[in-house]
């Protein structure tokens, strides 16, 4: 049995009674999983003690790594006996905090529920568990030209699970879909331990449509197990455009009038000069690092429908201003060209020490507007910034650039992102788009969502759980929380969680 040693930052009687805690649910837990399914030591729950958001840490009291559908079952049953909070986890490539342990709580992680169940061709489907990574479907499904289509950058490391839990999107979502829109059903099981199906084989099901609400949802109302995905046809053949614009606002009027011609692109996206130089000298795609901004417009289909939506988008493009245009002429140059975008976030660990991403979604009109006014916060933030975003969709991906080892900079970086999330709320957006709110927006749900609002969202959470143990704290907001961060607005006092531990 490993030795668990008292957390050095807690006063010693805390940290006695959270030492008594672990094994009491550890010894509980030992009955329902193998002792190589249950790590509570220290340097075995490190790797588990925060997600892509690195800023915020804690280690978890006890990760458990169930293998199967009943594993899990046992998992929460031991977790409800004893009041005992559950965070999920997939692969932690998600940078909202969704996953953060708590520090009396289990993190359960789905990474050893991998198997592809079934793959049909013929119904154009994929049956697979939740530790799946998103691009091994894809791999898996080439042999009979299909593919996944929701593409996050992460795609190569995030699984289907934590895709469900944060409706993930990606650069092709504008055609395409996020999650949501690709998933036909869920497999999942409640705190209660019932084992739930939500959805179905067919393109509808009966019945509340439950399905819909429980994507998105960031582990907060039950554990997936299982998942049906659509696949799509592989095009005959892609082709990109990158077009250069010598202004970034008129950059995000040419995505308007691409939209307007009713083209709608397989990809759409945009990168900032600053994005575009921070990634040509890490991957070498070839972009255009003289322009304010540049597009990346993808067609996809027959050689004939690819050629003559490349000619139609080529003609918006011009008219809206593109300084110039080049197009991919073979699937590695469009493959390179999207391999920067893809990589964009880490290209920045080469031009600034820390970053933190933002994710807010706005109406393409406003891109411009809001771009601009992004610009102005890095003068009074002292702080850069790089755009990156799903120009279509208007998805928002800002990269605040900082340097954790310089007093108040990430205090800084935090009131920028901020001050975006409520410029998007501004102008009609919302203050996410993908990566979710987990502990990183949750005092931005105060800013976009009215009392009455939280409130019919906390009746959603406690008819899945009633006793707020599954991944509790994470975002949606207390009313009370809300009138905190109203007066600290006011008073412009720390932020709520200027108290968790960072970096």
């Amino acid at each position: 049995m490993n030795t668990v040693l008292p957390d050095p930052g807690l006063p010693a009687e805390m940290a006695a009674a959270l030492a008594a805690r672990r094994e009491q649910v550890a010894a509980a837990l030992r009955h329902v999983l193998p002792s190589g399914a249950i790590l509570s030591a220290p340097e075995d729950t490190r790797p588990y003690e925060c997600d892509g958001l690195a800023a915020y840490r804690q280690l978890p009291m006890i990760v458990v790594l169930p293998d199967s559908e009943a594993q899990i079952v046992a998992v929460l049953g031991v977790c409800r006996e004893l009041n005992v909070p559950v965070v999920p986890r997939g692969a932690g490539t998600g940078l909202s905090g969704g996953a953060m342990p708590i520090a009396d709580g289990v993190v359960l992680s789905t990474a050893r529920l991998n198997r592809i169940v079934r793959m049909d061709a013929y119904s154009r489907t994929a049956v697979v568990q939740p530790g799946v990574r998103n691009l091994a479907i894809s791999e898996a499904a080439a042999q009979h030209r299909l593919y996944y289509a929701p593409d996050p950058s992460s795609q190569i490391a995030c699984t289907i699970g934590g895709n469900v839990a944060e409706n993930s999107g990606g650069v092709h979502c504008l055609k395409y879909g996020l999650t949501v829109h690709n998933v036909l059903r869920v497999r999942m099981v409640t705190i209660d331990g019932d084992v739930v199906e939500l959805g179905g084989d067919a393109l509808d099901a009966p019945g509340l449509d439950l399905l819909s609400v429980f994507i998105g949802s960031e582990g907060m109302l039950g554990i997936v197990t299982e998942v049906t995905v659509k696949l799509v046809p592989k095009p005959a053949t892609a082709r990109v455009i990158m077009a250069s614009f010598d202004e970034v606002v008129a950059g995000c009027e040419a995505v308007a009038a691409l939209i307007a011609a009713g083209i709608i692109p397989a990809g759409l996206e945009m990168m900032d000069q600053t994005s575009s130089r921070m990634v040509e000298p890490f991957v070498q795609a070839g972009y255009d690092t003289d322009a304010a901004a540049i597009l990346l417009c993808e067609a996809d289909g027959t050689a004939e429908e690819v050629e003559e939506e490349i000619a139609r988008m080529s003609a918006v493009l011009q008219t809206a201003g593109a300084s110039a245009i080049a197009v991919s002429q073979s699937e590695a140059e469009r493959l390179k060209f999207w391999s920067g975008r893809k990589n964009a976030f880490p290209a920045a660990g080469r031009i600034s020490p820390d970053y933190y991403c933002m994710d807010g979604t706005i109406p393409r009109k406003r891109l411009g507007e809001v771009l601009t006014g992004i610009a102005r916060m890095e003068s009074k933030y002292g702080l850069r910034c790089a755009n990156v975003f799903h120009a279509g969709d208007g998805n928002l991906h800002p990269l605040i650039l900082f340097n954790a080892n310089i007093p108040d900079e990430f205090e800084r970086a935090e009131a920028f992102g901020a001050e975006i999330l409520a410029l998007c709320v501004a102008v009609g957006g919302t203050i996410t788009g993908e990566h979710g709110v987990g502990i990183e927006k949750i005092d931005s749900m105060c800013v976009q969502f009215a009392p009455s609002e939280l409130a019919a969202f906390f009746s959603v959470k406690r008819a899945f759980d009633p006793a707020g143990l599954l991944n509790p704290d994470k975002a949606i907001p207390t009313l009370n929380r809300c009138a905190e961060f109203g007066k600290m607005r006011v008073s412009g006092g720390a932020l709520p969680f200027a108290h968790l531990p960072r970096f």
